[in-house]
């Protein structure tokens, strides 16, 4: 199976008013000057930090990512004299810097603030280190710069695993996480999931804004699962670690018997265990699911049953034992 990669998107930039609005409250920002230069725009999600620059050396300055001022950089800024401080600003500030964060509650000078007004660019303080502001603010560019995919399917958190049920429009994605949710388990999204690459290999599935945990099932219309079932049977974000597909039994399809041989999928070239589950009637495949979530955390953890069944058969042979017949060598007294 291969999911249409057609609605690949990605931001090519995002601007310093989304950035300061969506982070104030995380990341403890306030704006230092006045509010000018929240149009620019940043188009490089990594970050970087002006040392060399304010020394003069603007050779290899990175002046459209986002600027952090640190310890550092102050404690610099703040040696020199007014004349030599406004001269290493104005060098750095004539460039198109999208903004200024200043770390662990340092207050930028005033002609700081004053040469960022006058070439309009934010300066905003937080309390946290400069460690952990360039973490959590990478983090969150990396989102907002990473490529997303819409997929058809409903994506449950099973077990802890994250599990994405698809198949053609009426095969019963929905009824199959209704269930699923019914038992204890916790929808993610459905009918509309966006899966967004983290990283080399992770891809993280959500729901859309507008329709977040509402769920459609035929005959029925529109449910809510939060109103109806609680805040327990939701999640508004989980990895995506299984994808199982959907289809009525067909002779002519081939299923795994043995589960022997890896079966993936690649996703924006992210490979991800695929299982084709074939359905017929009487077939539980809310238990199935079940089933192939405990199945994966086993063999997440290094046991693998198919494996090991195989293992035991090749031992046999080998041994050449001819009482292969009884998985029991002794009964002992059965007075039932």
């Amino acid at each position: 199976m291969k999911i249409d990669e057609k609605n690949i998107t990605k931001n090519e930039s995002i601007t310093v008013d989304f950035l300061f609005n969506k982070t104030k409250e995380r990341f403890k920002l306030k704006l230092l000057n006045s509010q000018v230069g929240f149009d620019r725009e940043i188009k490089d999600p990594n970050l970087h930090r002006p040392g060399l620059p304010l020394a003069g050396f603007l050779e290899l300055f990175s002046y459209n990512r986002v600027q952090i001022f640190g310890n550092t950089e102050i404690r610099y800024l703040t040696n020199l004299d007014v004349g030599e401080r406004a001269l290493a600003l104005e060098k750095i500030f004539r460039y198109e810097i999208p903004c200024l964060i200043v770390t662990t509650d340092n207050v930028p000078a005033d002609e700081m603030r004053e040469l960022a007004d006058k070439y309009r660019i934010p300066i905003f303080g937080t309390p946290y280190s400069t460690t952990k502001i360039f973490y959590l603010l990478s983090d969150f560019l990396d989102d907002q710069f990473a490529p997303r995919l819409s997929v058809h399917g409903s994506l449950v958190d099973v077990y802890g695993v994250g599990m994405l049920f698809v198949g053609k429009s009426g095969i019963g994605k929905s009824e199959v996480a209704l269930d699923l949710v019914e038992r204890g388990h916790r929808l993610v999204a459905d009918d509309v999931v966006i899966l967004t690459k983290k990283g080399a290999g992770i891809l993280m599935g959500a729901g859309t804004d507008l329709v977040k945990h509402f769920m459609e099932l035929r005959g029925i219309g529109i449910i809510d699962i939060r109103s109806m079932f609680g805040v327990r049977a939701i999640r508004f974000q989980k990895r995506l670690e299984v994808v199982i597909e959907l289809e009525i039994w067909n002779d002519k399809s081939e299923y795994t018997r043995t589960g022997l041989d890896d079966v993936s999928t690649s996703i924006m070239d992210v490979d991800i265990p695929y299982i084709k589950l074939p359905i017929i009637p009487g077939k539980n495949i809310t238990v199935i699911s079940e089933i192939i979530a405990l199945n994966y955390l086993l063999r997440h953890y290094g046991y693998d049953a198919a494996k090991v069944l195989q293992q035991r058969l090749t031992d046999r042979i080998q041994k050449n034992n001819d009482e292969m017949n009884r998985s029991v060598t002794y009964f002992e007294h059965d007075f039932e």
